[in-house]
């Protein structure tokens, strides 16, 4: 087994006790990717701790909002490796976790992945965020939407508020500096429902990166025209 102190430490700096069990999980899943890095093109994080730090703590920092205790219903756009959706879920088993990517042989590992780890209540989705939002089965369906995925947040925001319910959120983890990206976003955000409801900045432990965690309330539903289709969303954001 891997040595996980630096994960342990950081958790406990965020509020998270990890036992045994979890622990044990997350020394897996670093096993796992680095295994598959190999193969396929997963992260360029490849050293121990870096993986702890910038992979596995930074996915859990959301923790901190507390708007993911209890058993919600959750989708990560761009999930990539699994960030921050299978560190989410190997922290609180009751959450409801979809995975969407839009590279298959990314699903193919994530699968791979909630098979080793034993994850339930967790499944790994191979599409496009602009088709599935518009499917009845995920559109308005989820608490929480989160993405780490690269991609500014006015077009972030077509792709990922549309999945989530009135009521709910819609997270984007974005680096320390923000107020510009919002301000070039308020629109958007106001057109597909959603409403400003905090920036909470979190220092990764052990680190001195500091992130953004952008909390977009839903308080309206989406107009069925969003999020649009052939890449209008990136091309010509709201």
């Amino acid at each position: 087994m891997l040595n996980m102190d630096v994960l342990e430490k950081g958790s406990l700096e965020l509020g998270i006790e990890l036992k045994e069990e979890k622990l044990n999980k997350f020394s897996r899943y670093k096993d796992l990717l680095k295994e598959w890095n190999e193969k396929i093109n997963i992260t360029t994080i490849t050293d121990d701790i870096e993986i702890d730090q910038k992979h596995f703590l930074d996915s859990i920092t959301p923790f901190t909002t507390g708007l993911f205790n209890g058993n919600k219903r959750v989708i990560d756009i761009g999930t990539g490796g699994g960030f921050p959706g299978v560190p989410l879920k190997i922290v609180n088993e009751d959450l409801q976790v979809t995975l969407l990517d839009s590279l298959n042989k990314r699903i193919i590992f994530l699968n791979e992945v909630i098979k080793e780890l034993n994850l339930k209540d967790i499944e790994a989705v191979h599409g496009r965020a602009e088709e599935l939002a518009r499917m009845e089965d995920y559109r308005e369906k989820f608490e929480i939407c989160i993405s780490r995925a690269v991609a500014s947040l006015d077009t972030l925001s077509e792709y990922c508020i549309p999945f989530v319910r009135v009521g709910g959120h819609f997270i984007s983890m974005k680096g320390p500096d923000v107020e510009e990206e919002l301000r070039i976003s308020k629109n958007a955000i106001s057109t597909l429902g959603g409403k400003l409801a905090e920036i909470k900045k979190v220092t990764i432990p052990g680190t001195d990166i500091t992130h953004s965690l952008i909390i977009i309330e839903k308080i309206k539903q989406s107009s069925t025209k969003y999020p649009r289709g052939g890449g209008k969303p990136r091309k010509n954001p709201l």
